[in-house]
């Protein structure tokens, strides 16, 4: 096969686009996966999905203005503003804690790489995986064993109110045990 056929093989069937995709998905799920693992709001799917995304989304910019002359940063600040969004989703405020900021900054990091990739820059979208993992894995390491943090099994009630017999707070009845985005909230039929 000469390089020419090739060349047109790549362009026919958009190898190219399926790599980025590849990459993306390898980059989201190795993340999704550390996040699934610590039983965190944003698992394995969700960053699958938004690395997947915005390399998607980053691709097309990138196809829609090359021949025009057009700006392909349009879409990808789309995207940052998008996912801004939806971290602010994972973000909750309970009893005076707040949870799921770390969820946060990861889905915008994900997403990140995510455009990276799409942009075609591999490498540079390989080592923001690794260097995310390493921030995640060894910082938590670090806060776990030098840092005093209240156990992940709180869900974002203070230490000296959790009864880790019972999975919830201490006193009062099942219902106060449920988390508050799992109950009825005003107006609801539930």
């Amino acid at each position: 096969m000469r390089v020419d056929e090739l060349a047109q093989w790549i362009e026919v069937f958009r190898l190219d686009l399926g790599a980025k995709l590849l990459i993306a998905i390898l980059a989201g799920g190795a993340i999704g996966l550390e996040r699934e693992l610590r039983h965190k709001p944003a698992g394995l799917r969700t960053n699958i999905l938004i690395c997947l995304g915005s390399a998607l989304l980053m691709d097309l910019s990138m196809r829609i203005a090359g021949p025009n002359g057009g700006d392909p940063g349009r879409i990808a600040a789309q995207v940052v503003t998008g996912i801004g969004f939806l971290g602010a989703g994972t973000i909750l405020h309970t009893r005076g804690t707040i949870t799921g900021l770390t969820s946060a900054a990861t889905i915008w990091v994900v997403a990140a790489i995510g455009l990276t990739a799409g942009a075609g820059f591999v490498f540079e979208a390989l080592a923001a995986t690794i260097t995310v993992m390493i921030v995640l894995e060894g910082m938590g390491y670090i806060e776990r064993r030098f840092l005093d943090r209240p156990s992940d099994t709180a869900e974002g009630i203070p230490p000296d109110e959790f009864d880790a017999r019972t999975g919830g707070r201490r006193g009062g009845d099942a219902s106060q045990r449920r988390r508050a985005s799992d109950r009825p909230h005003q107006g609801d039929d539930a």
